[in-house]
């Protein structure tokens, strides 16, 4: 659900994504020059960083964080998407840090199916200008 400090929350956190040749540091709102370059070098258009962790916002145990994880890692293997590893820090250090999948060429629909599955309240999704953008999963997406 959408609310106010959640949207603060969101924009309040860099999400790391390691990619080959260097890890790169997203912020909403905010282009990356070095992930454009890397998205046009692989030919990709679309993108998104998704996670299983703390379904709606609520916390859980680090096993079951990993188990949900791991069902997304599957489901994204099933949809032969490649991935590559991410992690989200809250610049309040207060929560704790969530791992994350940075996927390259998902459609913003098959996006936001895997983030309503795994119970997100919001994700991260872009194109080639490297442009994160936070997508909200209530939102009603043709």
């Amino acid at each position: 659900m959408k609310t106010e400090s959640l949207e603060v929350s969101y924009r309040a956190t860099t999400y790391r994504v390691f990619l080959p040749g260097g890890e790169v540091e997203l912020r909403i709102g905010e282009a990356n020059v070095a992930l454009a370059r890397w998205l046009a070098g692989e030919g990709a258009s679309t993108w998104a960083i998704l996670t299983a962790h703390n379904p709606a916002s609520k916390p859980l145990t680090v096993t079951e964080n990993a188990e949900l994880q791991s069902q997304l890692e599957c489901a994204l293997l099933e949809q032969d998407c490649m991935t590559f590893s991410g992690e989200n820090a809250a610049d309040d250090e207060v929560w704790p840090n969530e791992e994350s999948c940075f996927v390259p060429d998902i459609n913003i629909k098959n996006s936001m199916a895997l983030a309503r599955r795994f119970g997100q309240n919001a994700y991260v999704f872009g194109e080639g200008d490297g442009l994160p953008r936070l997508v909200w999963v209530e939102e009603n997406i043709q």
